[in-house]
């Protein structure tokens, strides 16, 4: 049997800007990577998550960015080995307080933009991330991006992982995500990205930005929240997964 985990950045909201539908994305998926104040998110949007979250049974994640309000996390930043562990642990624990209060334990952690792609190649970045989650709770599940370092420094070190691939994101031919200011990086047509989903989740195979054919490993499905059609790519990859026979289950 086929199966995956359905995941969606979500909670990315902040002040009196809205962004993305949670509430309509969080009773279709199976896991939410919450923002936790720093690349967006703030308090009651984060209250509101981890209520949803909860209700909903959906696991619940914290998706740590860099702090970089303006850019949404989006913008490479050179910061320490230990400025990324700390700020990493001060998210997921700001995160968690709030899991604590509907009655959740945290479930993975999962690197955001910026930070996430330098995870990429990154070893010194990926060890911050992961000595911030041991400290925290060495049972958080890494969820890292296909052909990332940090999924293989995670495993050494002891952390469970899961493989993350994305909908709605083209790749480079190194498996890494082709940069959003590429025409071709974002993929808009659903249909397009759900048979890729299929091809992924089935044949372990996508096809690069360049046409090169490659093997890919998926365990979890992204869709990311802050997009156009998030809500209807999501409501789309449920039923084109159930007519495949593919489960959709949370990462465990």
């Amino acid at each position: 049997m086929y199966k995956i985990d359905l995941n969606s950045d979500i909670g990315e909201s902040f002040g009196n800007y809205t962004i993305g539908n949670d509430a309509g994305i969080i009773p279709l998926i199976t896991a939410a990577n919450a923002a936790c104040g720093y690349h967006a998110g703030d308090p009651m949007v984060m209250d509101k998550v981890a209520r949803m979250a909860a209700e909903n049974h959906v696991a619940l994640g914290a998706h740590p960015g860099y702090p970089d309000l303006m850019g949404f996390g989006r913008r490479k930043m050179n910061l320490s080995y230990d400025e990324v562990k700390n700020y990493v642990k001060y998210q997921i624990g700001a995160l968690g307080a709030f899991a604590k209060t509907y009655g959740l334990k945290l479930h993975h952690v999962a690197p955001h933009g910026a930070m996430g792609n330098q995870c990429q190649n990154d070893e010194q970045i990926s060890n911050a991330i992961i000595d911030a989650v041991l400290d925290y709770d060495p049972d958080l599940i890494i969820y890292y991006c296909a052909g990332a370092v940090l999924g293989e420094i995670a495993e050494d070190r002891g952390l469970r992982t899961c493989c993350e691939i994305f909908a709605d994101r083209a790749y480079m031919d190194d498996l890494s995500l082709v940069p959003r200011k590429m025409e071709g990086a974002m993929i808009t047509d659903e249909d397009l990205a759900i048979r890729r989903c299929i091809r992924m989740v089935k044949e372990g195979k996508v096809t690069s930005i360049n046409g090169k054919e490659l093997d890919i490993k998926g365990q979890t499905l992204c869709v990311h929240g802050d997009g156009e059609k998030a809500l209807l790519f999501v409501q789309k990859i449920r039923k084109a997964f159930t007519d495949e026979g593919i489960s959709i289950q949370t990462f465990e």
